[in-house]
C-alpha cells in the first residue's frame, strides 16, 4: 500500500489510497479516503490528528545546510513517543526560530526522549556530483533508513518537510510545506539536523579556521565570501554553487 500527498496542494481535498491484491489472476481494488492533515493550526496539531488515527510510528523529516557555499547537508528523522508531550520537549518549533542555546538543549531531549532517531550526512562532492535537491533526498531516505533500522514495530507514516514525498517508499507520506512549524515531529527533526550540521561546521572550522566556518555555518556571508577571494574554496567548498564577491 502505498499513500502519497503533497498536503499543500490546493486541489487535493483528500487522500485516496488503493490496495491491489492478486488472488488467481483477479486484482480486488479497495478504496478509502483519508481526511488531511489539519492547516492554519498551532505546531502539533498534525501529530495530534496522526494519534487521533491511531498512528503511533509516524516520522518527522527535516533538513539543513541547502543553502550553504560549503559543507554537508544533513538530514534527520524522529519519531516521538505517543502521547501528551513530555515537558522537556515544550518549546518544540522550527530551529530558525530558535536561539542556538535552546537549539542544543532541544537536541539533547530529542534524543533522549525519541523512540528513534536518524541522521544522515551527504557531503559538499557528492552535492556537486548530483545536485542539491537530489543530496537532500537520498540525506532524507538514508536518515529514515536509520530510523527503521531501530524502530519496531515498522513505520506507519511519514512527514516530510517541504513539498517533495519520498519516492521508492511505501508508507503514507505527507509533503509539508513549513512543517518545522506546524508537526512537532517534523520540528524535532529540524533540530537534530540544524544541530547536527552546525557542529560538524565547528570541526571544519578546526581545519579551515581561514574561513571563519565557527561563525556562519557555511553560508555565504560577507565575511565568508571575502575569505572565498582571498583564500580560495577549501575541500568542502561546493564548486556547483554560484557567488558574488562582495561589493
Amino acid at each position: 500500500m502505498v499513500r502519497h500527498a503533497n498536503h499543500d496542494d490546493h486541489q487535493l481535498d483528500s487522500l485516496l489510497w488503493v490496495r491491489r491484491s492478486r488472488t488467481v489472476g483477479v486484482v480486488l481494488i479497495q478504496t478509502s479516503f483519508i481526511e488531511p492533515p489539519p492547516r492554519d493550526q498551532p505546531i502539533g496539531a498534525i501529530d495530534l490528528w496522526a494519534h487521533g488515527r491511531g498512528l503511533t510510528h509516524f516520522v518527522g523529516i527535516d533538513e539543513a545546510g541547502r543553502g550553504p557555499l560549503a559543507g554537508p547537508v544533513v538530514a534527520a528523522a524522529v519519531c516521538l513517543p505517543p502521547g501528551p508531550m513530555p515537558g522537556v520537549l515544550r518549546g518544540l518549533n522550527d530551529s530558525k526560530q530558535l536561539s542556538e542555546r535552546r537549539r542544543d538543549e532541544l537536541f539533547g531531549a530529542v534524543m533522549n526522549t525519541a523512540r528513534a532517531v536518524g541522521v544522515a550526512v551527504v557531503e559538499a562532492s557528492v552535492i556537486d556530483e548530483i545536485n542539491i535537491l537530489q543530496a537532500t533526498l537520498r540525506a532524507m531516505h538514508q536518515a529514515v533508513a536509520h530510523v527503521e533500522a531501530t524502530l519496531s514495530p515498522s513505520i506507519e507514516a511519514l512527514f516530510v518537510d517541504g513539498n517533495r514525498t519520498l519516492s521508492e517508499r511505501h508508507e503514507e507520506q505527507w509533503a509539508l510545506v513549513k512543517g518545522d512549524r506546524r508537526a512537532w515531529c517534523i520540528a524535532a527533526a529540524s533540530i537534530i539536523a540544524k544541530v547536527s550540521r552546525d557542529r560538524l561546521m565547528l570541526k571544519y572550522h578546526e581545519r579551515y579556521p581561514m574561513y571563519g566556518f565557527d561563525q556562519h555555518k557555511g553560508y555565504g556571508t560577507v565575511a565568508h565570501r571575502r575569505a572565498l577571494l582571498a583564500c580560495g574554496p577549501c575541500p568542502i567548498h561546493r564548486r556547483s554553487f554560484r557567488w558574488q564577491p562582495p561589493d
